[in-house]
């Protein structure tokens, strides 16, 4: 179970060019991530659990 970009985009209500260029800052994090993201050529998936333990975390 993951989410799409696209569904990142209205989570965090950011446009679609700065949430491909949020999903690729935090995949490419080496140390202490703040959620996973896998990136398959161009589409990134991120697992439900580890964004939204994150979001509840921030919220």
């Amino acid at each position: 179970m993951v989410y799409l970009a696209s569904d990142i985009q209205k989570a965090l209500g950011l446009g679609r060019s700065k949430t491909y260029l949020f999903l690729d800052e935090v995949y490419r994090q080496q140390e202490n991530p703040p959620f996973r993201v896998i990136k398959v050529g161009k589409l990134f998936r991120v697992p439900k659990k580890s964004f939204d333990d994150w979001i509840n975390a921030v919220q």
